[in-house]
């Protein structure tokens, strides 16, 4: 009787997936855990789960996607405070690398990286994600993304977070036509120009545009640049006088365009996505009274649960609402380890069958409720202007915004396609 229930106990255990060793999850032979503690362990008797970064250190966004990392090891770091996940800690520093915004280098540090991770805390760039998406696909590898393109919200191994470029280039068009706020009135406007790179960053905001002012009747004008080439597209700007510029580029050439075309009498406004903004924009000329700031979320300064954690974590820094982007974005992954925690599920196949269930994601605030429903997509928007009062240069005129082209529009694949 003692050898059968020994045999049935061991069985209940393997099914289960408990090792019996302080209730931790049993995960092996799964790439990226180890029963060792982590480097940095809070406590020692905690296994490891590394999970890769991939992120610009030093090309034309590291100066959003440093402080999003930073904010991303501070997540982690209070997670393993609080005890950590199924008995192991998380680590997001030994496997962080400088991809440069480079798409090779992004595609070779990730088959660097990939058989020693168990998973990926960011990867930054849609198209460098892209790049390795079909062997994420083939190895059931999931990531969180530091970027906003729709395409995430169809792709099993991209734990999205906040509304796309689509949806806000969409709310943006609307806003622009209807709202009204302390700074701005409704003014009219018969064409839109979208401005923005070759690839999904560009093609989703200019998808979300031409949607929008198809809805509308408004003409829409697609420009398309090279990253670095700044103000280039201003003579497009003055040649056809668009009421509305939607940008969807760096913060370096969103300044050139804008400082460059109000200098040069354009009259009317820019909207540019979360990407496009840093905090020293505020002091630009042209900037104030002229340009609405599209973002997924508010700034770093909030008053919610969420945002008071996260500036406990980072402690004494600058402000900076990159901050906000890479702790946000770190839920999602979080709920997911959990869920496959919690179902004796620590493989990879266990954390993504986890991901493509999340419906009750909680951010702690910093979104809505309804955000954390990851199986729809999220459709509104903060709209925010410049502020150099601010703590980020930045302050909100419109909380959350859906718009009616976003709230009707069936979003059926990424909108890069249109």
């Amino acid at each position: 009787m003692r050898a059968r229930l020994a045999v049935a106990v061991t069985l209940l255990l393997t099914l289960s997936g408990c090792s019996g060793d302080g209730g931790r999850v049993k995960a092996q032979r799964v790439p990226g855990i180890t029963a060792a503690p982590c480097p940095n362990a809070v406590d020692k008797g905690n296994g490891c789960i590394y999970l890769g970064t991939l992120t610009d250190l030093s090309g034309p966004f590291s100066a959003i996607s440093v402080e999003a990392t930073r904010a991303q090891d501070a997540f982690w770091t209070r997670v393993n405070r609080q005890g950590g996940i199924g008995g192991y800690e998380i680590d997001v520093s030994r496997y962080l690398r400088n991809t440069r915004y480079d798409e090779a280098t992004h595609e070779r540090l990730y088959k660097e990286t990939k058989d020693k991770v168990f998973a990926y805390a960011q990867m930054i760039g849609s198209p460098h994600t892209n790049r390795v998406l079909p062997s994420m696909l083939e190895e059931q590898i999931i990531t969180t993304p530091l970027s906003w393109t729709s395409q995430w919200n169809f792709v099993p191994n991209v734990l999205e977070a906040g509304g796309s470029y689509c949806v806000e280039a969409m709310n943006a068009v609307d806003h622009a036509l209807d709202a009204s706020s302390r700074d701005h009135k409704p003014h009219k406007i018969k064409s839109v120009m979208s401005i923005g790179y070759p690839g999904e960053f560009g093609a989703d905001s200019a998808g979300g545009v031409r949607i929008a002012s198809q809805r509308r009747g408004l003409e829409h004008i697609p420009v398309i640049m090279d990253q670095g080439t700044g103000a280039k597209p201003v003579s497009q700007i003055l040649k056809r006088k668009p009421g509305l510029v939607v940008i969807a580029a760096t913060p370096g050439d969103t300044t050139a365009i804008v400082k460059t075309a109000v200098q040069q009498g354009y009259k009317g406004r820019f909207v540019g996505h979360n990407p496009t903004w840093i905090h020293k924009m505020v002091e630009v000329p042209g900037f104030q009274g002229r340009f609405w700031l599209a973002g997924p979320w508010r700034p770093y300064a909030t008053d919610s649960p969420g945002h008071a954690a996260m500036r406990a974590a980072l402690g004494d820094v600058t402000p900076s609402d990159a901050y906000v982007s890479g702790w946000t974005y770190s839920y999602g992954l979080k709920a997911a380890l959990e869920k496959a925690a919690k179902t004796g599920s620590l493989t990879r196949a266990g954390l993504l069958k986890a991901a493509e269930g999340l419906d009750q994601v909680d951010y702690e605030g910093i979104l809505p409720e309804e955000a954390g429903n990851m199986s729809r997509p999220f459709r509104k928007t903060v709209f925010s202007v410049p502020d150099e009062r601010q703590y980020t240069g930045i302050r909100v005129v419109e909380d959350f915004y859906e718009g009616p082209t976003a709230h009707a529009y069936e979003l059926t694949g990424p909108c890069a396609e249109r």
